[in-house]
């Protein structure tokens, strides 16, 4: 491909970003001109412009034309499953990918590093946000680390190829890089549940932490932390943004057929079930009055479905609701220590008497004593619901 097409390419990505308002600072538009995706993308890899569940295989050696208009596209590309026990044609979970562009875009502009800033990364993939920091901030300034040595190497032949040279290190990111620290910046690239303290601690007060923030309920949001001088950080969700999860929070999804029996309660209740997972904006609030549950919206026939809310863990709690249409109420099966559709509905129902929310009036803190979501002002916080079971 001559440079003019490869620019005229690079263009047409960066005029789609900018329509969508993830590309709107002209030094970001230059790094993607003066890295091009291209250079870490492998011949063979699955593109998902939908999700990982909706994709199609790119082959280069196959069908050029499809691989390389898929990446100057705004997909994410999935570059490796199962921890690389899986082709990427197959089934499995992705481990690694090269980011959607729109996302990679947007998650810089809100880490805005600064000239010379030290800058960590975790979760270093196929290398080309590396390669973006490198040209943003020098690459002597970019510190990159991922779990996966396999990931780690390829990256850095990648990286090699497009003539930049951050620092790459392999091992488990949630510790960050101690030796390395301070830094000024620290941009995460995998979902994360609990949020390493550690990262605090070695961003210098002032610094910016940007992460993928996946609490289980809900796609997951983006948010953006300030590091205080007390040893905290403070922070807002500009947006959404679901990522696969760091390897060491992974939490499998237990299979429904297998949830436990033994002292189901049954109930009835009148709010519609759907409304917990269709309302979108309550999914933020949600995570934080329900923790540590996972839910799930299954279709049947005739519009029926069931809301499935599952406890983390294997002898966690679990709820079912069923939606009939047509019914006044709906019958809930309750199982565990914890009433889940209890919380769950109390919560609700405290979020819509609060005027129903957004996330753009939710806030986080991370302290050493863990993370805490809050509205408008950090000494409200959100506190989890009570069964009262």
């Amino acid at each position: 491909m001559s440079p003019d097409d490869l620019g005229s390419r690079i263009d047409r990505l960066c005029d789609r970003l900018t329509a969508d308002g993830d590309l709107l600072d002209p030094a970001w538009r230059a790094a993607f001109h003066a890295v091009p995706r291209h250079l870490f993308v492998p011949e063979r890899a699955w593109a998902a412009p939908n999700g990982p569940d909706q994709g199609f295989l790119i082959d280069r050696a196959i069908d050029p034309g499809t691989w390389w208009d898929t990446v100057y596209s705004d997909a994410a590309i999935i570059t490796q499953r199962a921890d690389g026990t899986a082709d990427v044609a197959e089934f499995g979970e992705p481990s690694s990918s090269c980011s959607a562009p729109g996302t990679v875009a947007e998650f810089l502009s809100h880490l805005s590093p600064e000239d010379h800033n030290r800058v960590l990364e975790v979760g270093t993939g196929t290398g080309w946000t590396a390669a973006l920091l490198s040209y943003r901030v020098g690459a002597g300034n970019v510190a990159s680390i991922d779990i996966d040595p396999t990931v780690s190497e390829i990256a850095a032949k990648n990286l090699s190829g497009a003539g930049h040279a951050p620092r790459l290190f392999v091992g488990d990111g949630t510790l960050g890089l101690p030796e390395a620290a301070p830094f000024d910046r620290v941009h995460v690239a995998a979902g994360v549940t609990d949020i390493p303290y550690t990262w605090v601690e070695q961003t210098r007060p002032g610094g910016v932490i940007v992460l993928p923030f996946a609490p289980g309920w809900g796609f997951g949001w983006l948010a953006r932390l300030h590091v205080l001088g007390d040893g905290t950080a403070v922070g807002a969700f500009p947006g959404f943004a679901g990522y696969m999860p760091l390897r060491g929070q992974r939490v499998p999804w237990r299979s429904l057929s297998d949830l436990p029996a033994e002292g189901l309660a049954e109930s009835v209740t009148r709010l519609d079930p759907r409304r917990l997972r269709t309302d979108a904006v309550a999914d933020l609030f949600l995570a934080a009055a329900v923790p540590g549950v996972r839910t799930h919206l299954s279709y049947g026939e005739a519009d029926a479905c069931t809301l499935w809310l599952v406890e983390s863990g294997d002898d966690g709690a679990w709820a079912s609701v069923d939606h009939v249409p047509g019914q006044e109420e709906f019958l809930v099966r309750q199982q565990g220590a914890r009433r889940l559709w209890d919380e769950a509905e109390q919560a609700y129902l405290r979020w819509l008497g609060m005027g129903r929310p957004a996330y753009d009036r939710l806030g986080l803190t991370v302290s050493p004593e863990g993370r805490q979501i809050w509205i408008d002002r950090p000494e409200h916080l959100v506190t989890p619901a009570t069964s009262g079971g």
